[in-house]
């Protein structure tokens, strides 16, 4: 985070990337937007503490478009919240080029808590379906047939060896790979969860904006018997990209519960984890802080003393 002020300032708004910089003297802050990968949900709005980050609905065309993210470099003071918070990874924040996030070194806010687990020995001899389950196409596998009508393309002459490489950095962790690739072969736990309901009564009739933009397949889907949209929970990230989109405010209703991160020792995050979440989840969290330096203190007590 800086407090000096910039030399000169540069915001560039390309069809790829939003970029925001402050020239200093001896530094260069540099924030990146990749609007490929940025899917104009909520998250990085709701975080940022200077509310720097807006989100503006893009005009629909024969389809509702994701929202399209600016930031204002009047406000931004480069902290990497964004960066850290991401559940797409399309923020990066450095400093003469180097990824730096002192908020995270200082332990003033914290990191989500991506845990992704692969097991290749599970996969079976065609791995294309396997890759092509994951809606960001994050996941890359060698040693056997990658993709549709390809050849194996073995790790040894004499054997087959399936390697699984998995875009951690981008991964919201929906699931849906553990799900749809042989059972075993993925196990993923979710950083963000919550509830979503959607109150089809108050739905405009034939809308579908919320499918439209929602980046994880089979979290939001229209159902065929009565051609209203249904959401599945068990792949929804959480991310509010279709909340933002909606033209009734109450037809989509989304609520964060809990986010998974690393310890933190500072305030600041309680602050951002309110806007994300609610007061409710704060105190819960507290209260769990609480009681577990309660049994760190209590065990310490009851360690035998060394003679």
């Amino acid at each position: 985070m800086c407090s000096a002020m910039p030399l000169r300032t540069v915001k560039r708004d390309l069809p790829e990337a939003l970029i925001l910089e402050w020239v200093l003297h001896a530094k260069n802050y540099r924030l990146n937007l990749d609007r490929r990968a940025c899917v104009g949900c909520q998250i990085c709005s709701l975080a940022c503490p200077k509310e720097a980050i807006k989100l503006e609905k893009s005009l629909k065309t024969t389809k509702a478009q994701k929202a399209r993210a600016d930031i204002d470099l009047a406000k931004c003071n480069f902290c990497g919240i964004c960066d850290i918070l991401c559940p797409y990874g399309a923020v990066r924040v450095t400093i003469n080029d180097e990824h730096v996030l002192s908020v995270v070194d200082k332990q003033s806010f914290p990191e989500l808590v991506r845990d992704i687990h692969v097991d290749p020995s599970k996969l079976g001899g065609d791995s294309s379906e396997c890759e092509e389950a994951c809606p960001l196409g994050l996941i890359k596998i060698t040693g056997v047939a990658s993709r549709r009508g390809e050849p194996a393309r073995p790790a040894k002459k004499t054997s087959l060896k399936a390697a699984i490489e998995v875009d951690k950095e981008h991964c919201p962790c929906c699931r849906v790979c553990e799900f749809k690739c042989p059972q075993g072969a993925f196990r993923v736990r979710k950083f963000i969860n919550g509830k979503i309901s959607i109150h089809r009564d108050k739905c405009p009739e034939g809308c579908k904006d919320c499918v439209d933009v929602c980046p994880i397949t089979g979290a939001l889907y229209l159902a065929q018997d009565d051609n209203k949209v249904y959401a599945n929970e068990l792949f929804c990230v959480f991310c509010g990209a279709c909340k933002i989109v909606c033209p009734v405010e109450e037809a989509l209703e989304l609520k964060r519960t809990g986010i998974a991160h690393t310890d933190v020792k500072s305030g600041a995050w309680n602050k951002s984890l309110e806007r994300l979440t609610s007061p409710i989840e704060v105190a819960k969290e507290l209260k769990s802080k609480s009681s577990r330096k309660t049994v760190e203190a209590v065990e310490k007590l009851l360690a035998p003393k060394e003679e």
